[in-house]
């Protein structure tokens, strides 16, 4: 019985032993207080903590983290009250200065939030309001992450969620909206039917030019033609008339083989008069020689009349 005692406190001291050992986790940071002072702070690993003089005074989470305010009024510097909620991303980069900062830290955070954001829209009018968002969220990250720098809090992005105007100004807003889309939609009309009398004009001139041009070819290629039946027919004209002549030189030659006498050639430069009075002239010139075998020629004819 005399070793229960001795079993008792060695179970005690290993039960305090255990409950002193601390295990912290990735992203996590214990701030370690000693008699009441700050003394250390634990990143990750395992710890043993000195029993009744040491304590953990605050579990601190490293990674980023987001605060959703709700809905807020601010008033415009045109006196318009708006309803701003804001989202707030932030990082605790110092575990001693954010337990020993300030009071209540997401507290602070959000007061600290709701009265910059007054201060800078107070400044801005309600139309620069809604258009110049990425400007507020810049100010404010700034502001914020200055504020908040003393407290061991990194603000790394602050976004405007909502922006809701009164219903008054909504319904404004959305009649001149509509009166906007309105007038868009009118100049792309306006530019669609000047595209298109633009379209049909070059498509006139397109089919004018190509007309023109398939005139142009066509009385290029008939006067080609035209070109083409004039030499032939003067071509046939001159084969022709070496036809003629190379007939008559024949038959001059195969007269001259004959020896033929005066009266003979008289007679061939009189049918030669004859096939000249054929033609288109209206008077004709007989050579004198040639009148008495002309006369000649009239009584022979006659007398044969008479024979028959």
């Amino acid at each position: 019985m005399e070793w229960i005692p001795v079993l008792v406190v060695a179970l005690f001291v290993l039960l305090v032993i255990i409950r002193n050992i601390f295990v912290v986790q990735q992203s996590k940071a214990y701030v370690i207080e000693r008699l009441g002072a700050f003394s250390k702070v634990w990143q990750v690993g395992i710890h043993f903590k000195v029993p009744f003089i040491e304590h953990v005074a605050k579990k601190v989470s490293l990674r980023e983290q987001v605060l959703d305010y709700p809905p807020q009024p601010v008033i415009t510097k045109d006196n318009v009250t708006m309803q701003i909620d804001t989202v707030v991303y932030f990082q605790i980069t110092d575990p001693r200065l954010y337990t020993y900062g300030v009071e209540h830290p997401m507290m602070a955070m959000e007061t600290l939030t709701a009265t910059t954001l007054r201060n800078i829209i107070g400044a801005l009018e309600l139309d620069q309001t809604l258009t110049s968002r990425d400007v507020i969220n810049t100010e404010m990250r700034s502001i914020l992450d200055e504020a908040t720098d003393p407290w061991g809090i990194k603000v790394t992005r602050v976004e405007l969620k909502n922006i809701l105007p009164p219903q008054d100004i909504q319904n404004s807003m959305e009649k001149q909206m509509k009166a906007e889309r309105d007038r868009r939609q009118a100049i792309l009309q306006a530019e669609g039917t000047k595209r298109s009398q633009i379209l049909v004009a070059e498509g006139e001139k397109e089919a004018a030019i190509l007309r023109a041009d398939a005139e142009k070819q066509a009385a290029i290629l008939r006067a080609e033609a035209e070109k083409q039946a004039a030499i032939l027919r003067a071509d046939g004209e001159a084969q022709a008339i070496l036809a003629v002549q190379k007939a008559m030189a024949d038959s001059l030659e195969l007269l001259n083989q004959k020896a033929p006498n005066d009266q003979v050639i008289k007679l061939k430069a009189l049918e030669a008069m004859q096939k000249v009075a054929d033609g288109q002239a209206t008077k004709i010139i007989i050579p004198s020689e040639l009148q008495g075998l002309a006369g000649l020629a009239a009584g022979v004819a006659e007398t044969v009349k008479e024979v028959k």
